[in-house]
């Protein structure tokens, strides 16, 4: 008998340490620090969920080159085996999202065979994206130092990266 209660009481122990949040756990409470990189806010620099999240939130190129960015590389490398799934989940997502848009534009041009014309980030925003309305295109969503931005030179819907949010994350860890 003294066993069996012995057997009880690990047992509750363990369940209610299994309960206790881990220390490592995201607490979401907790506030981001304040930014001490420059043209970075400490929003900008917080991760956000992206599993099964979407967005319809698409800069302008030229503004996002201007903000820092750079174009986000096509391929998924990394050194270590261990994110490489997340690369890869990265690369794929914005590749889906670009497919998306360029079928719309060739659905749009298609009914304007005789005038298709370029798409500024106005026109595109409002036809293509239709922001807003339910039956609009929903990115998926990218990891915090990522935005879509619309390449008006080449009409393609780009990835562009941040570095900066990155450095600011290293940072507040």
């Amino acid at each position: 008998m003294a066993k069996l209660m012995f057997a009880i009481l690990l047992l509750l122990i363990a369940v209610t340490l299994g309960c206790l949040p881990s220390p490592s756990a995201d607490n979401s409470s907790v506030q981001p620090k304040d930014s001490t990189t420059p043209g970075v806010t400490s929003a900008e620099a917080t991760p956000r969920e992206t599993i099964g999240k979407t967005t319809q939130n698409v800069m302008v190129l030229k503004e996002a080159l201007e903000k820092g960015g750079v174009l986000a590389a096509k391929g998924a490398t990394t050194s270590n085996p261990l994110l490489a799934s997340a690369a890869a989940y990265r690369t794929s997502v914005a590749t889906i999202g670009a497919m998306a848009v360029d079928k719309a534009i060739q659905l749009r041009n298609a009914q304007s065979i005789r005038d298709p014309k370029p798409l500024n980030h106005e026109v595109f925003m409002k036809e293509i994206i239709r922001k807003g309305r339910g039956d609009g295109i929903w990115l998926p969503m990218l990891p915090y130092y990522q935005e879509y931005a619309w390449d008006e030179k080449n009409q393609k819907l780009v990835v562009v990266d941040f570095p900066a949010r990155k450095e600011e994350r290293a940072k507040q860890r």
